[in-house]
């Protein structure tokens, strides 16, 4: 071989070797942007999801139970366990109660891992024209693991606290996607929504939500500030009584642990039955 040759195969070989990286590099970063899509099956525009089986005897009065969350938003998270199916399992625990003990006929918004705007979820509630909406979440701390107890919302433009209000912006948030709001209707028409018709179901969701407070009195560890409001876009049916059951904070290890055991579904079960039972009683 000559000098020649030495010098350009000296040259040419860093070169390719150059060459093959920068191609390597490119074809992967092509694929990890393929990769890291976030891809989201919505409803069609102008078009409601179908509606959810209702079990129970026709003559009952109708209870709607929405597990919040689920598909591509699984809510909160702590040790082991993420909301969406912890209440999910609350809401099966509750709907099959409600439905062996003969108080209501019941439907879920939700009966597997999917994800629905909350209008979607309310609206599921005015087109069954359910008489009692309940949506069941579970909370986050953060890093304050010691916080714990459940809490009972009810729909007000004005948050009862600053906990309160930073609790609805985050739960509103989930129908953002990447930052852009991919619900239907206009925060500004469910004010006018709510400043015209949701006076008249308020009381009502005021007194249920009581009512939970009550039964659950030595049953179930409420927080301190249990009975809380806030502009909560869950609630904004007009004409359905409506609450949202914070049943406890999952990133508290122990409250974790009792939500997701079967003692502790059964006795969130037992609580909100004399509940909904003490409501419905009243309306006769």
């Amino acid at each position: 071989m000559t000098d020649r040759a030495r010098i350009l195969l000296f040259l040419l070989v860093p070169l390719a070797l150059v060459a093959g990286v920068v191609l390597a590099v490119r074809g992967t970063a092509f694929g990890m942007g393929n990769d890291y899509v976030l891809r989201v099956q919505l409803t069609a525009v102008d078009t409601a999801p179908p509606l959810p089986e209702v079990g129970g005897d026709g003559r009952l009065p109708l209870v709607v139970i929405d597990p919040g969350h689920g598909g591509h938003d699984p809510g909160a998270s702590g040790e082991n366990v993420v909301e969406k199916r912890l209440v999910l399992a609350l809401a099966q625990t509750l709907r099959d109660t409600l439905e062996r003990e003969n108080i209501a006929r019941v439907a879920l918004t939700r009966d597997d891992d999917r994800y629905l705007l909350h209008t979607e979820r309310y609206e599921i509630a005015r087109r069954l024209n359910a008489d009692l909406f309940i949506s069941i979440h579970a909370d986050s701390a953060g890093e304050s693991s010691e916080v714990t107890g459940a809490s009972v919302y009810t729909l007000s433009n004005d948050a009862s606290s600053e906990a309160a209000r930073r609790f609805a912006e985050r739960e509103n948030a989930s129908d953002r996607l990447n930052g852009i709001e991919i619900g239907t209707t206009s925060d500004a028409v469910s004010d006018i929504l709510v400043d015209l018709s949701q006076r008249r179901t308020q009381e009502e969701s005021a007194l249920f939500a009581s009512m939970i407070r009550r039964a659950g009195e030595g049953q179930i560890q409420f927080h301190p500030q249990a009975r809380r409001s806030a502009a909560l876009k869950v609630l904004r049916a007009p004409d359905v009584p409506s609450v949202l059951f914070e049943s406890g904070y999952i990133t508290n290890v122990d409250e974790a642990q009792r939500l997701s055991s079967e003692e502790g579904r059964t006795r969130f079960a037992e609580v909100m039955v004399r509940s909904i039972r003490s409501y419905f009683a009243r309306q006769r």
